[in-house]
């Protein structure tokens, strides 16, 4: 399948600045695949090692420290002959080796022509105690679920994919309604790949809700064997509460809503884990659209949202009549729905996102984003159904700023506004963000 990703690997491989890569990102978003995918069509041989079955190279890790011993014994274990420039070596589930990470220090400093990629679970990288991390010594990419475009392309859908990227929008206009239904289709799969490929391979929509639950266990018994297990509970609690509080029209996170008289500091730090972990993400409110976005956070005020639009509906149980057939999904969950897609299409372009809401006001700007030449205040609408006096309100006191609206009405633009579908805002926003 297809990733965006695949390509700053390529970039990675030909640099002449190149160090030992980590490869972050949550569990079963694909890191093993690509790096697989990307030494069987790159080097001349991948000399693959997962710490969590070879025990031996474990203690390898453990007890050498010169580069021409580690490769050495890497070769031994692999069968493979590690050889400057032709070789990819993929260190696999280096959160069951955490000295490992230190030892890409060594291969950094003494054996730059050997290309070493690591890669696990964000959570048993980020968030082991007593490990040093080689700050400086590596290059870092981050990999997330498949964006609405990679599930183009998984479909065959890639000429379509490509008018999104060209912002040809007098086609895509012509062809909204394929495209809406291919949305529909992505808010059940979702971007996780084990559930992607079901849906593509024809398995049905069972198998794809199986995977998603599937990868939700996998996510639960993570937090007992990763995060303290004085947090676990908290962890789980803030966990299984995140869908029912996307629900409510305020989706602003309320930690009464966990418990009662739940305060900010017993869950701090749970909310840290999961977001470090990759499977929670966090905006946090800011008090004014201004440049630059950081400095005018509010860190007592947030929003979390899950990873992924697929493991939302898994989560909570929406069965497929309600998303995929007619505008269903639109009507009965479409703030939460289309905020959790919004956000993880965004995510993935590193544009800096918060949101904004006023004190005894009605104003309340879904998501704030920071491209390169300006703020631009966000509204997001479900439908083709835009009415709404929010921004307009907002824009009429801040002449200076001009809003987005993502929404599924066709490409539109007003001197005040610009109005981007559902299905094409990722592309197109993270084109001019990098402009």
């Amino acid at each position: 399948m297809y990733r965006i990703l695949y390509e700053s690997l390529e970039k990675w491989h030909f640099s002449d600045v190149r160090k030992p890569l980590v490869l972050f990102g949550a569990r079963q978003v694909g890191k093993t695949w690509l790096l697989k995918e990307f030494g069987r069509k790159v080097y001349a041989k991948t000399a693959f090692i997962s710490f969590d079955r070879d025990k031996a190279a474990r203690q390898l890790m453990q007890t050498e420290n010169s580069a021409e011993k580690l490769l050495r014994g890497l070769s031994a274990i692999t069968g493979i002959d590690i050889t400057p420039h032709d070789t990819l070596v993929i260190l696999d589930e280096i959160q069951d080796c955490p000295v490992a990470l230190t030892r890409l220090k060594v291969f950094a400093e003494d054996a730059p022509d050997i290309h070493v990629a690591a890669c696990g679970s964000l959570h048993g990288i980020a968030l082991h105690e007593g490990v040093s991390y080689p700050v400086g010594k590596v290059d870092e990419l981050y990999l997330y679920p498949m964006t609405f475009g990679e599930f183009l392309r998984a479909n065959g859908k890639d000429q379509m994919e490509e008018l999104l990227k060209q912002n040809e929008w007098s086609i895509i206009n012509a062809i909204s309604d394929e495209y809406i239904d291919l949305l529909r289709q992505y808010y059940y799969v979702g971007g996780m790949p084990a559930a992607v490929k079901a849906y593509v391979d024809g398995r049905g929509l069972n198998a794809v809700r199986s995977e998603q639950k599937l990868i939700l266990r996998d996510y639960d018994r993570d937090f007992s064997k990763h995060a303290p297990a004085r947090v676990v509970p908290r962890i789980r609690m803030v966990w299984q509460s995140i869908v029912s509080q996307l629900a409510k029209e305020n989706k602003k996170f309320i930690f009464g809503a966990l418990r009662k008289g739940a305060r900010a500091s017993d869950f701090e730090e749970a909310i840290q884990w999961l977001t470090d972990a990759g499977i929670v993400y966090r905006i946090n409110r800011v008090t004014s659209v201004q440049m630059p976005l950081k400095f005018y956070e509010d860190r007592d005020a947030f929003k979390l949202f899950i990873i992924d639009v697929g493991l939302m509906g898994a989560m909570a149980d929406v069965p497929a009549s309600q998303i995929m057939v007619g505008d269903n999904i639109f009507k009965e969950f479409k703030g939460a729905f289309t905020e959790v897609y919004v956000y993880s299409q965004l995510a993935t372009t590193q544009i800096p996102v918060s949101y904004h809401t006023v004190e005894q006001s009605r104003i309340e700007l879904d998501f704030v984003i920071q491209l390169s030449d300006n703020v631009y205040p966000v509204e997001v609408k479900a439908e083709e159904n835009v009415k709404s006096k929010s921004m307009k309100v907002f824009i009429e006191t801040n002449p200076n700023l001009k809003g987005l609206r993502l929404s599924m009405k066709g490409y539109e633009n007003q001197p005040w506004l610009e109005n981007i579908p559902l299905y094409a805002f990722r592309e197109y926003l993270e084109q001019k963000y990098h402009d």
